[in-house]
């Protein structure tokens, strides 16, 4: 049983990570109708500015206080995926207005690709370390119930706390502020929302910004567990069926479609895997996906699309 809650624990703990990819996509869908296929190289590109940044600010400042330069480098990488979000509405959305969905996919395409390609230009090709403090330390609780205890990574443990902290600010954000009132209203209806003096481009910046944020927070984490290198921008494809099970409009979506398919792929890996050879981890979450279409194409949280002819 221990095992079993232990498996459980960190199954919910690498769903809350994926849910906080998976939220990047919903932002941007929910206010431009936009697919993001470029989240996974945000995600790749904040995480290697933060990474070299925290590397030169002591040099360039001549200090050796690493919490000064670790929140130096968080703010000029977010700076940086600010500007990002501004040139993507200047040169690319702003452009593509009531242009056809295919149009704006593809146009996201090009933005992840020139992502990795300037990335790598700008910052290198190294595995580069990102080191916030995060306890690395197994922890062991339950001790008194089952024998052994149920382990825990610190690690894992303040990463979830991070991203369920940024999902509950995220939410809150939405619901309680005019920005993000007038947010949901340009993800109901873009007309609408124009007509009663929302600008669209000024919402664009806003929400890409978000999600730039929202992918510096995650490539942070990620490249403290993983390290940065450039396979962490195939990190997003893990949140692809997070946003797909969860409904490409619902933020709650994503939580919870990030908590079913962590939980689910850490129990199919270790009670089916061995009976199948392994691997289920990889392709788990599609599959589940691939089921739950079938029976609700929206999404479990997604809105019904009705088109009257």
């Amino acid at each position: 049983m221990g095992f079993f809650i232990e498996t459980v624990f960190g199954g919910l703990m690498a769903g809350m990570l994926y849910s906080l990819i998976a939220l990047g996509f919903v932002l941007i869908f929910k206010a431009s109708g936009v697919f993001n296929f470029a989240q996974g190289a945000m995600v790749l590109f904040a995480a290697l500015a933060m990474a070299r940044f925290s590397e030169w600010i002591p040099g360039l400042l001549g200090f050796e206080n690493k919490i000064l330069a670790d929140l130096l480098a968080f703010g000029g990488a977010l700076l940086v995926m600010v500007l990002v979000a501004w040139l993507v509405e200047k040169l690319v959305l702003g452009r593509l207005v009531n242009q056809e969905g295919i149009t704006l996919l593809m146009a996201t395409l090009g933005i992840a690709y020139f992502l990795d390609g300037f990335g790598q230009t700008v910052f290198g090709s190294d595995i580069y370390k990102i080191d916030i403090g995060l306890p690395k330390d197994p922890l062991f609780l339950f001790e008194s119930v089952f024998q052994g205890g149920v382990l825990i990574n610190k690690e894992d443990l303040y990463a979830a706390a991070i991203a369920a902290g940024l999902v509950l600010l995220l939410t809150l954000f939405f619901q309680y502020t005019g920005t993000g009132r007038a947010l949901r209203a340009v993800a109901d209806d873009h007309q609408a929302a124009q007509s009663i003096g929302i600008p669209l481009s000024r919402i664009w910046i806003i929400v890409w910004s978000v999600a730039g944020f929202v992918a510096l927070v995650a490539g942070i984490i990620w490249g403290s567990k993983l390290g940065v290198q450039f396979s962490l921008s195939l990190v997003a494809l893990k949140a692809l069926p997070v946003v797909i099970l969860g409904g490409l409009t619902s933020v709650p979506g994503a939580i919870v479609g990030g908590l079913l398919i962590g939980v689910g792929e850490k129990l199919a890996e270790i009670y089916i895997g061995p009976m199948v050879g392994g691997g289920i981890e990889i392709w788990f979450g599609y599959v589940l996906v691939l089921f739950v279409l079938l029976v609700r194409p929206q999404g479990l949280f997604g809105e019904k699309i009705i088109d009257r002819v």
